[in-house]
């Protein structure tokens, strides 16, 4: 998330996007900053366009008309790419919402990014990758609807759009994050991980409203809270069975170095040893004998 200072501009693939969770997406873009530019594009004509205009009208959308100039181009894009590079050079946005499915945005994506301008992408599961990781965060339709896909509904057709099991993806993230010496991981360190490598990331989308709360139902972490100063609790986590440091095995590489040091420093403690008594002996041969009285 960011502060209400980052102007946004939302720009809208009619063409490619249901209409119908737009005010759900308004509210979780409300999240990123504030929307000061808000615009679909579309071919306005077309019949399939229809549900659009009570929704353009009662979220004050302005609609960018664009005909098909032939059949098979698809205008829209160019028309939406147009407005975004035009916005770009008027410095009066800081971010941009690119809404669509459609991957043909992920050029455009990449070259906001490289300005220096946030990007969040909206779209279905059906989005292609490529756009996905374009984007800084991209935020799945599916999961502002509520829908859960559930094991037993899934098909061979929709496995490619599925989640990643939720405990391949947070052990990864584990192994990768800074953790103190007993491998706890503190639960912003982990969000900041997993915002940075994964743009489609959302707790929301394992059924739970908040990170500390997936972390938390999670039967292979173990979790707890440390409170500090000013009476603020910190969550912290990590991966059953890890060892505290005092009871992890040494490596046997450890063991080998160990000893092959232990067996130096007594050769040279021996050879010290040997030398000290070798000059002793030197010098007690050199002194000059007591006569008797």
């Amino acid at each position: 998330m960011t502060d209400d200072s980052t102007r946004l501009a939302v720009l809208i693939d009619a063409d490619n996007t249901s209409s119908k969770l737009i005010k759900e997406m308004f509210e979780e873009l409300a999240g990123y900053g504030t929307i000061t530019v808000k615009r679909a594009y579309g071919d306005w004509t077309n019949p399939h366009l229809t549900n659009w205009r009570d929704v353009l009208l009662g979220n004050a959308i302005a609609p960018q008309q664009q005909f098909a100039y032939t059949y098979g181009k698809n205008a829209t894009d160019s028309a939406l790419i147009i407005d975004a590079m035009d916005l770009l050079y008027s410095g009066n946005v800081e971010g941009f919402a690119i809404v669509s499915s459609d991957s043909d945005f992920t050029p455009l994506a990449t070259r906001l990014r490289e300005s220096g301008k946030r990007v969040i992408g909206v779209g279905g599961r059906k989005t292609p990758k490529a756009f996905v990781e374009a984007c800084e965060k991209f935020v799945f339709l599916e999961v502002l609807s509520g829908e859960q896909t559930t094991p037993e509904s899934t098909t061979e057709a929709t496995k490619a759009d599925q989640p990643r099991p939720i405990q391949s993806v947070l052990t990864k993230a584990l192994n990768r994050v800074d953790t103190d010496d007993d491998d706890w991981a503190s639960l912003s360190a982990l969000g900041n991980h997993l915002n940075r490598t994964d743009p489609a990331f959302d707790s929301r989308t394992y059924g739970f409203a908040k990170l500390s709360e997936l972390v938390k139902a999670q039967p292979f972490l173990e979790t707890k809270t440390v409170v500090g100063t000013g009476g603020r609790g910190r969550l912290w986590l990590r991966l059953k069975g890890r060892r505290p440091a005092e009871e992890k095995p040494v490596a046997p590489e450890a063991v080998k170095k160990t000893v092959k040091k232990a067996a130096a420093k007594k050769a040279t403690k021996e050879a010290a040893k040997k030398t000290a008594k070798k000059a002793a002996s030197k010098t007690a041969k050199k002194a000059p004998g007591r006569s008797s009285a």
